[in-house]
């Protein structure tokens, strides 16, 4: 998968569900997509928040594009601050997306994929990841001839993607590679978010902000493979 800026819980269902996940780092970046945003709850309603990049394109891979050094990472802390400093987990929380925020790395694909190998630590998920720029393949190759060319290469007899993937992919193509690929579908999860009525699938901070570890790991659990 593309990293994202912290994604959804169902981004971690994913990364939980299999043995080595692959932070996709050498695809074109996408443009209004979830590289580079997300959304929290800001006065009870969804706020998408932003990371300042240096000439993005989508002529350009992930790995190849420059995070700005404006202010935005400090105005992101204060603004996740504010938006939280309530909620029933924000004081063992908050310094760690504070410290994921902060993060000096300038290169997007590494900035992204510390933070995915932070929250993960954080969360508990113990899979080990790995970074498709740095597996020999055939870069040459695109979409799912590279997918596959991956799974080969690092000897995975199974594929899961997001649910989103099932446009893209197809089952009997990677079969005849010796691929099982399979999809993860999120189950509808819910919480208790200050006195609003509930905004499901918001950013990753927002679940860590509003329920305990064991509540967490509950949820990477609710999802079903089809």
């Amino acid at each position: 998968m593309q990293p994202y800026f912290f994604p959804y819980i169902g981004y971690f269902q994913l990364i939980n569900a299999v043995d080595t996940f692959v932070v996709y780092d050498d695809v074109n970046f996408i443009k209004k997509g979830w590289i580079s945003r997300n959304s929290i709850l800001v006065n009870e309603a969804p706020y998408l928040f932003t990371m300042e990049l240096k000439e993005a394109s989508q002529n350009k891979r992930i790995n190849e594009i420059l995070i700005s050094d404006s202010n935005w990472r400090k105005n992101l802390v204060r603004t996740v601050a504010l938006s939280y400093k309530k909620a029933p987990y924000f004081d063992s929380v908050f310094p760690v997306i504070e410290e994921i925020i902060l993060d000096a790395e300038n290169n997007l694909a590494e900035f992204l994929t510390n933070a995915l190998k932070k929250i993960c630590g954080f969360i508990g998920i113990e899979t080990e990841i790995m970074v498709s720029s740095e597996i020999d393949k055939d870069n040459t190759l695109k979409g799912a001839d590279k997918i596959k060319a991956i799974c080969k290469r690092i000897g995975a007899s199974e594929y899961i993607n997001a649910i989103g993937g099932m446009a893209l992919y197809d089952r009997n193509d990677f079969s005849q590679n010796g691929i099982d690929l399979q999809f993860i579908k999120s189950k509808p999860i819910s919480y208790a978010q200050f006195k609003n009525e509930f905004v499901p699938w918001l950013s990753i901070i927002d679940v860590l902000m509003f329920n305990s570890p064991d509540e967490i790991k509950s949820y990477l659990d609710q999802y079903e493979l089809i």
